[in-house]
């Protein structure tokens, strides 16, 4: 059973909406956020990754960084820029990306639920990260950037939100990269009592995207359990803010790999030793290249494309069946003496909406040596895992498009 609460939304001002959404603040880093705020006084990056308004130098991760961000929040609200909603409503949030369309509802979600499982996560967290927006949720007091969450499309869902987009949107816009952004206020009690008893049917919620900001939600309610004698359950600080789509309107790009260093082989004696376990063909082209299906892998090395398959049968475990997992297995480890991925710097990651182009940019640069395309990891390989309580390798999933932060925050005191 999943339970969903709808909450009082703190929000842009109508003519602001373009103005405040930002990309989520971990998909760049500070230099790249001064730069992209730097003539916008509006972006939620103000917030989100507040050391871009403090002198340069300064430690992103120092407390004047998350007490800059409370301020901004409450003076952005203070000066109309935010409003806050009257009463607790859901919402619908709609990303069109190159045609395709993805709508997702935004409601807060249970931090028991996530205690107990029935939120599945997929992906391990790191301490520091957790930390850094463990500072950010408790000195704003908000969750202001969603979590990403998947569940399998019930019929009865979809007919209530096909409803919802027969109204007229809160929010439309198109952003700089050429997403759509559409937002629909759903306040009525009817439709809103509706939606929380459909969730109700829904065994699992499962975390697309946002391990570390979901760990630190619950990380802070327990925080703040612990500090309060009168813990209801009830409170704000209990359910956090998250945006819940159907699997079958999601698309996970390829997260592809490049390696700095042949293990101190040749191109010719690496070829070779690759040939004892996998099938090389030559290539014309990064198109001709990339991955058709899954279990094949494309190879730029030398200035020169090939596509390469294993030759001995791949695993139908859930873990070890996964394509990121047989190229680790099969090929960077024993071949290119790649260990663990989380830590060694002779290997480095690229999202698919980079494209091919950036692989054959970094190789050809000398940067690195050789670089791998992957076929996409796919949802029912995601919830595969999460039903078993596992963990996926890292930097298995890429999801586009971003959702983006500012449109919608939740005050933990909600």
């Amino acid at each position: 059973m999943a339970t969903i609460r709808p909450f009082k939304a703190i929000r842009p001002a109508d003519d602001l909406a373009d103005k405040i959404a930002a990309l989520p603040y971990d998909v760049m880093n500070t230099e790249e956020a001064r730069e992209m705020v730097k003539d916008n006084p509006y972006s939620f990056l103000h917030i989100d990754r507040a050391e871009i308004d403090l002198p340069e130098g300064i430690d992103p991760y120092a407390p004047e960084v998350y007490e800059k961000a409370r301020d901004t929040l409450n003076n952005m609200i203070a000066d109309g820029q935010f409003v806050q909603d009257a009463k607790p409503c859901f919402y619908l949030y709609r990303l069109v990306m190159n045609g395709r369309a993805q709508t997702g509802l935004a409601v807060t979600a249970s931090v028991e639920e996530y205690e107990k499982g029935i939120i599945k996560k997929h992906e391990l967290t790191r301490a520091d990260k957790e930390q850094d927006r463990i500072n950010h949720v408790n000195i704003t007091n908000a969750h202001t950037g969603p979590i990403f969450l998947a569940y399998r499309d019930e019929d009865e869902i979809r007919q209530l939100i096909d409803g919802v987009k027969q109204t007229v949107p809160i929010y439309d816009f198109v952003s700089e990269d050429g997403i759509g952004h559409t937002v629909w206020k759903i306040d009525d009690d009817k439709t809103i009592n509706a939606l929380i008893k459909a969730f109700k049917k829904v065994p699992n919620l499962y975390i697309a995207d946002g391990h570390h900001r979901n760990a630190s939600a619950a990380k802070v309610a327990a925080m703040r359990r612990a500090a309060n004698p009168h813990h209801t359950g009830k409170e704000g600080y209990n359910f956090y803010l998250s945006v819940l789509f159907p699997d079958d309107e999601l698309a996970i790009m390829d997260y592809n790999r490049v390696v700095k260093d042949l293990n101190g082989l040749t191109e010719d004696a690496f070829l070779n030793t690759l040939k004892h376990t996998f099938t090389v063909n030559d290539r014309d082209n990064k198109e001709a290249a990339k991955p058709k299906v899954p279990g094949t892998f494309g190879m730029y090395l030398g200035g020169k494309w090939y596509t390469i398959v294993p030759k001995e049968m791949i695993s139908d475990d859930c873990i070890k069946g996964l394509d990121v997992s047989v190229l680790q297995d099969r090929l960077l480890t024993p071949i290119l003496g790649i260990g663990d991925i989380r830590t060694d710097k002779r290997i480095d990651f690229v999202g698919g909406i980079r494209g091919l182009g950036e692989l054959e940019a970094r190789v050809d640069s000398g940067e690195m040596k050789v670089a791998f395309a992957m076929y996409p990891t796919t949802m029912a390989q995601l919830f595969a895992v999460a039903d078993e309580d596992k963990i996926m390798p890292p930097k298995s999933t890429w999801f586009e498009p971003k959702l983006r932060s500012g449109l919608l925050i939740h005050s933990l005191d909600d």
